[in-house]
């Protein structure tokens, strides 16, 4: 199950002791939240009982924008991942907790923080060129270091530095002026510098030990309101929650009611839903079908600064990224890490600036549109949809030189042409009633843009295709060729899909497999699994024509530790149309597992 993975930053337990650093470290963790806190901090949610009206409106410019920067920036800059002649690992924003630097000694990075280089405008400007609709900037991260003039204390960048100039109220002003949504993080429970403030790992300073409940109500519910009551932020990115009293979250969320049209992401915690979901690091495989989200990413391996990494993406890499993203209904916030100079790495610039050139001719293929139609495409590439046209975006073409395929359109299509250059392409209708367009002349080395205009209503043929054993006979069944309801999502971990979220006990999998009279027959099934030991327990059926293989889940160490495990009983298979279902039968601890792959391995007859 995965309510949040981990993967830099995210969801902390109430004593912070298995997540963060995992996160840290680029390793998946999961958490699920008691059923009762959820029950209990849906009072405190600011937008409960909102209407869908007054929601669609206030997430309709997040819903076109598809397209954001996230900015790490702070004293992090200044020692940029390196401390007492080490280099560390991980972001360079957690070099406070990864090397244990006391709280004293870490302050005194703020006397050598004198950006002087910065420029608001400048900023925008790189984004708004990059075709980037938002942005959202680290106003306070968790060392706990503020990046705008806070009345709360001096440990903010006008008070303890040289720079004396407060960049969010810079920032917010150039977004204004400049017409690109304004946005701001705020690490509203992890903060190492203040006392009570959460810390992973526990506290490593006894200057920083005090109350949780204390910090919130002294520190971060009043720089939370400084936030939107003086800068008007659009967006508010929450960070690493810990389990609070309904005191606390309605103190955080207190100025909320100012501001009716403020979006907040999922991280508040304490079973508040927020507005969007936040993948990190990675790009969920079927998105979030009925939530808005937002995949959040670096340009290179870290957020914050460091000064020798320069593993940086490739253009393509980051473009094909936002398109994939934009094809499942999601934006793409992707991250730049200013110097303690106050600027933008120039390799981050040159990226963004090519981004965006692709953007200026082929945007509206992103920008305002819904996610793809069709489960599978037959050819290497991304689909969006707006109103009666589709946008096909063609990463690489056959090697023969033909045009691509397209299956299970059933309108008439009006024409196509290239969003480059306007080229008109000859459709063909296949006899199996795909179609063929054309290959254009003009190839975008990155991502050619096909526009088809349809000639009514869009109407697509969104059944799973059966699925057929492979050369050994075998069934491999996996997500990404499923439907599925209730909680259950597809998630993806090193390049491997799983089914997470498996929160729901009505929750189903279903997959559609054909077999031949030489196919049909016995099968044992067996599945990889993953499944820690709080969660262990819960028994599940795997089902097809009134026969069914059970078993019951076993602890493998870990949410990301899979075992290959063989059920017992056997499915039989009869010659023609089958389908397979997976559903839990008993769900004692909140969650089933997360499931990679279900297998069908013939009897020998």
């Amino acid at each position: 199950m995965s309510l949040n993975t981990i993967i830099g930053r995210r969801l902390l337990s109430p004593a912070i002791t298995s997540m963060a650093m995992a996160a840290m470290l680029g390793v998946g963790v999961h958490f699920a939240p008691p059923a009762n806190a959820q029950a209990a901090a849906q009072s405190v949610d600011p937008n409960a009982g909102e209407t869908k009206e007054h929601r669609d409106a206030r997430m309709k410019w997040f819903r076109e924008a598809r397209f954001g920067m996230f900015i790490h920036w702070g004293v992090y800059a200044v020692p940029a991942g390196t401390y007492d002649g080490k280099q560390y690992g991980g972001g360079g924003e957690w070099l406070m907790n990864m090397a244990k630097i006391p709280v004293a000694t870490y302050a005194e990075y703020a006397k050598q923080f004198n950006p002087q280089q910065f420029d608001a405008d400048r900023w925008v400007s790189v984004a708004k060129a990059a075709g980037m609709k938002y942005i959202v900037i680290t106003a306070k991260h968790h060392d706990g270091f503020a990046m705008f003039h806070t009345a709360v204390d001096n440990f903010n960048i006008y008070d303890a530095t040289p720079f004396k100039r407060d960049p969010i109220a810079e920032l917010a002003a150039a977004c204004k002026k400049q017409g690109i949504k304004f946005g701001v993080y705020y690490s509203q429970a992890q903060d190492w510098h203040h006392a009570g403030g959460a810390a992973y790992g526990g506290h490593w300073d006894k200057a920083q030990d005090g109350d949780l409940h204390e910090y919130v109500q002294k520190v971060a519910a009043p720089q939370l309101k400084e936030l939107l009551t003086t800068y008007h932020p659009t967006v508010l990115w929450w960070d690493t929650a810990v389990e609070m009293t309904p005191e606390d979250i309605k103190a955080l969320t207190a100025a909320f009611a100012d501001d009716p049209g403020l979006i907040a992401n999922n991280r508040l915690g304490n079973g508040v839903p927020g507005d969007t979901e936040t993948p990190e690091q990675h790009i969920p495989p079927t998105g979030y079908p009925g939530r808005d989200w937002e995949t959040c990413m670096t340009i290179n391996d870290t957020w914050g600064y460091k000064t020798f990494d320069t593993n940086f993406k490739s253009t393509e890499m980051l473009l094909h990224n936002l398109i994939d993203i934009a094809s499942k209904g999601g934006n793409y916030l992707l991250n730049v890490g200013p110097t303690d100079k106050g600027i933008i790495p120039q390799p981050e610039v040159d990226r963004l600036m090519q981004i965006g050139d692709w953007l200026k001719v082929n945007g509206k293929s992103i920008y305002a549109t819904t996610p793809s139609p069709f489960k599978k495409l037959p050819f290497d590439g991304r689909c969006t949809h707006k109103g009666d046209t589709l946008y096909l975006h063609v990463f690489s073409w056959p090697a023969n030189g033909s045009g691509i395929k397209l299956a299970g359109l059933n309108t008439p299509v009006r024409d196509a042409r290239t969003l480059d250059g306007g080229q008109k392409l000859a459709v063909t209708k296949e006899a199996d009633g795909s179609l063929t367009i054309a290959k254009p002349d003009k190839i975008d080395p990155m991502a050619t843009v096909i526009e088809v205009r349809l000639k009514g209503a869009l109407d697509v043929n969104s059944t799973t295709p059966p699925i057929a054993p492979g050369a050994d006979g075998k069934y491999t069944l996996l997500p990404a060729d499923s439907d599925v309801t209730g909680s259950l999502q597809v998630e993806s971990h090193d390049g491997v899909d799983n089914f997470g979220y498996w929160t729901d006990a009505s929750s189903t999998i279903v997959w559609p497999v054909k077999a031949t009279a030489a196919q049909a027959g016995d099968y044992q099934v067996q599945i990889e699994y993953a499944c820690p030991p709080d969660t262990a327990g819960s028994a599940f059926s795997i089902s097809a024509n009134g026969q069914s293989a059970d078993g019951t889940t076993e602890d493998t160490g870990d949410w990301q530790k899979y075992r290959a495990t063989l059920l017992t009983g056997k499915l039989a298979l009869t010659a023609g149309a089958n389908t397979i279902t997976v559903k839990a039968q008993t769900m004692p601890h909140g969650a089933v597992m997360n499931l990679r792959s279900v297998t069908l391995i013939p009897v020998a007859k």
